[in-house]
């Protein structure tokens, strides 16, 4: 019986799992507006009553792949956060320029603005993320100065995290005046690569803007 369950769990597990997958890749290809119950089912090859068994709303099944996208992130960064604690700023810069051009974050953060318990679920993410990212940071910056300024953890955190979504977002209309200037000189602030960049989720290198 023990057997048994363990094993409907896991075939549970990686239905739903599968689904989600599909869900993500119609975020990418089309966008979070093709993704419906049936377009999600065709996806599988599965009928739109099995998607509906395991994700009762559209919402639910949004939840679900922030939910997922979220787990994935929070051990990327995890990993990355392993670096000596003098290049943490670097690492944090190197993991908020990938997560900033991902498209899924670009695509939840629309459908964020459309969908108020998606909205919620995000502020979520960004808090959890947000903490970890501060409490490796806070402390190893002593000394960080910004514009004659010293900088606290979080505020240096702000710029780090900041920069890169602002950037995109600008980006995303088709503007890209001085984004280069800024870049560089951030960079240079934060001075040279110590360890190798590690590659995003995707595989991709984390200043690809494909």
């Amino acid at each position: 019986m023990a057997t048994s369950s363990r094993r409907t769990g896991a075939e549970t597990s990686k239905t739903r799992g599968v689904l989600l997958d599909c869900v993500e890749q119609l975020m990418l290809e089309e966008g979070y507006a093709a993704v419906t119950f049936r377009a999600v089912a065709a996806k599988a090859g599965v009928t739109s009553s099995l998607v509906q068994y395991y994700f009762r709303t559209l919402d639910g099944i949004f939840l679900a792949a922030i939910r997922r996208y979220t787990e994935r992130n929070i051990r990327h960064l995890a990993e990355a956060l392993q670096a000596p604690r003098d290049q943490l700023p670097r690492v944090l810069w190197e993991y908020s320029r990938d997560e900033a051009t991902s498209a899924l974050t670009t695509e939840f953060m629309a459908l964020g603005n459309h969908r108020e318990s998606v909205r919620a679920e995000i502020a979520e993410a960004t808090e959890q993320v947000r903490k970890l990212q501060l409490d490796a940071l806070s402390p190893g910056v002593d000394g960080h100065r910004f514009l004659d300024q010293e900088l606290t953890p979080g505020a240096l955190l702000l710029l780090i995290v900041g920069i890169p979504k602002f950037l995109n977002l600008e980006e995303g209309i088709g503007v890209r005046t001085a984004h280069r200037e800024l870049v560089d000189a951030f960079e240079q602030y934060l001075g040279p690569v110590q360890p190798p960049v590690p590659k995003s989720r995707s595989g991709r290198s984390p200043r690809s803007r494909n």
